[in-house]
C-alpha cells in the first residue's frame, strides 16, 4: 500500500501532479501559439488562450505569471523546435553542402505547411510588446550565429570570415523571415518546392564566396 504522499502525488490515470502540470503547460503553449497566429501579439488575451487550451485561468497562473510570459514561452517553443530540427537535418543529411542546405529548408517549409500557426509565430513582428520584442531580438542573434556557424561547417574556406559571416547571418535570417511572412500572407506566389529552392539559393549566394 502506497504512502499518503505517494497516493497524493500519483492519481488520475497514474500520472503524477508534476506530469499533469507539464501537460497543462504544453496545452497552454499550444493554445498561445494558435492565438498569436490568429490574433497577433497586440490582440492576444489570456481568455482566448485558456479557451483554446480548455483550461481555466487558475491553471494558466499555475504555469505563467502573466500573458507576456506565456507569449514568450510560445515564441521560445517554436524557435527551439526550428533550431533543433535544422541541426538534426543538417547533421544527418549526406551529400554536398547545397544538398544539405536544401534538406534543411525543405524540412522547415514542410513544418510551415503542416503547421502554419508555428510559421506565423516564428516570423511575426513584435512591435507592440516589449517583452516579445526583446526576446525576438535575442533569438535573431541566436539564429544569425547558428547559420554563420553552419555555413563555416559546410563551406569551410569557401565561406566568409566569422565576423562577416555573422553579419550575413543577420541579413539572411531577417530576409528569410520576411520571405516566409510574405508567403504565408499570399504576397509571394511560389509553391512550397519553389520556396525551398529560393531559400536554399539565397543561403548559398550569401555564404559561399567561391
Amino acid at each position: 500500500m502506497g504512502s499518503p504522499a505517494t497516493s497524493t502525488a500519483r492519481s488520475y490515470g497514474g500520472k503524477t501532479a508534476a506530469e499533469r502540470t507539464a501537460e497543462r503547460r504544453e496545452r497552454l503553449i499550444e493554445a498561445t501559439i494558435n492565438v498569436l497566429a490568429e490574433a497577433g501579439e497586440g490582440r492576444a488575451t489570456m481568455t482566448a488562450i485558456c479557451s483554446g487550451a480548455g483550461l481555466t485561468e487558475r491553471y494558466f497562473y499555475e504555469s505563467f505569471a502573466n500573458l507576456d510570459e506565456a507569449m514568450v514561452a510560445a515564441f521560445d517553443h517554436v524557435c527551439s523546435e526550428i533550431l533543433t530540427l535544422a541541426a538534426q537535418v543538417i547533421e544527418n543529411t549526406p551529400g554536398t553542402p547545397e544538398q544539405r542546405v536544401h534538406a534543411v529548408m525543405e524540412t522547415f517549409v514542410e513544418m510551415v505547411v503542416t503547421s502554419p500557426s508555428k510559421g506565423k509565430v516564428a516570423v511575426m513582428h513584435t512591435s507592440a510588446n516589449p517583452e516579445l520584442r526583446g526576446r525576438r531580438n535575442d533569438l535573431m542573434a541566436v539564429f544569425s550565429d547558428f547559420v554563420a556557424r553552419e555555413a563555416d561547417e559546410l563551406y569551410g574556406e569557401r565561406t566568409w570570415p566569422a565576423e562577416r559571416a555573422r553579419v550575413f547571418g543577420v541579413v539572411y535570417i531577417a530576409g528569410f523571415a520576411e520571405l516566409i511572412s510574405a508567403w504565408l500572407n499570399g504576397d509571394v506566389a511560389q509553391s512550397p518546392a519553389e520556396l525551398v529552392d529560393t531559400a536554399s539559393d539565397l543561403f548559398t549566394a550569401l555564404f559561399r564566396r567561391v
